[in-house]
């Protein structure tokens, strides 16, 4: 019976901490074996009997593997509940803040990684996309909306684009401050845009504050995706529209090289899944290859 496997796997101390931390955060092996300061052959051990007992889940990102807490309604539940018998223990709050020191310290890596190509990103993003014009697809699908926030808005290109429509208004949000300096820079009068400084996990905006988002061609940036997709809902007027644009998962390591990244893109399952889980419905859903063998996953969802 999988419920006596799932109990046995609960039986060990070590591994209802190591439940716990991934009942929070995904992680590789390696920020593993630093939050809780043991050997990785038995990190190892205990992942494998986690992920045998169906408490776990795994995903391989070129070279390394990512673990999380299984998030199916019933499996979840019963995580749910190990977790909140030790949520008290000492030992598992230094877990979760050392875990969140590690989500950190990949964040400080992706703003390095901007700071130093801001001023060529446009040209970077080109390599990938080559002409298909991504943004004015957007457009057209932004008509209705009065209020539009794109979300990582980097150097300002969709902003750019939308700004003719002199009846919208603008809000750009992005974590680099290099990205949002580019934007003043390229943008005719960044003065009527409003442009935020802010981590797409934690909005800079109030609740149901915009009719449309667009997030394109950033979540694979994104540490935590679904709690940005959260976030999303909780921007987003009841009826409003989100566009999302992506890469469909591939297997190009090189990639982030040109781009940087923090997923080699999602698999269509994946993103309903999260869109789904936060209370979106799928309105369409329409894909595009570019260049190097890639292809580009548009989702239009409604509140």
């Amino acid at each position: 019976m999988e419920i006596i496997r799932k109990f046995k796997a609960l039986s060990d101390p070590t591994r209802l901490r190591l439940l716990n931390i991934l009942n929070h955060y995904e992680l590789n092996v390696n920020e593993i074996v630093s939050v809780v300061d043991m050997i990785q052959s038995g990190i190892s051990r205990h992942l494998k009997i986690l992920l045998e007992s169906g408490l776990l889940v795994s995903r391989k990102d070129g070279s390394f593997i990512y673990y999380s807490a299984e998030k199916t309604l019933e499996t979840h539940s019963l995580i749910d509940l190990a977790c909140a018998c030790i949520e008290k223990e000492t030992i598992c709050a230094m877990d979760l803040q050392k875990a969140k020191q590690s989500i950190t310290i990949r964040k400080n890596r992706t703003k390095r990684f901007f700071k130093t190509v801001a001023p060529q990103w446009d040209r970077l993003k080109k390599e990938v996309l080559g002409e298909f014009e991504l943004n004015l697809l957007l457009k057209q699908k932004v008509m209705a909306g009065e209020r539009v926030a794109d979300l990582g808005c980097g150097t300002g290109e969709m902003l750019g684009t939308l700004y003719p429509e002199k009846k919208k208004i603008l809000i750009g949000v992005d974590s680099s401050p290099e990205m949002l300096e580019q934007a003043r820079l390229k943008l005719p009068n960044p003065g009527a845009i409003d442009l935020r400084l802010g981590e797409l996990e934690n909005l800079p905006m109030k609740d149901m504050e915009v009719d449309t988002v667009i997030m394109s061609m950033v979540l694979y940036h994104i540490f935590e995706p679904e709690k940005s997709i959260h976030e999303v809902f909780r921007v987003l007027k009841p009826g409003g529209i989100f566009l999302l644009a992506d890469f469909q998962r591939h297997d190009q390591e090189n990639i982030k090289k040109i781009i940087g990244g923090s997923w080699l893109g999602f698999e269509k399952a994946q993103i309903l899944s999260w869109l789904s889980s936060c209370g979106f419905s799928l309105k369409s859903f329409d894909r595009y290859g570019v260049e190097k063998n890639l292809c580009i996953n548009l989702y239009v969802a409604e509140k």
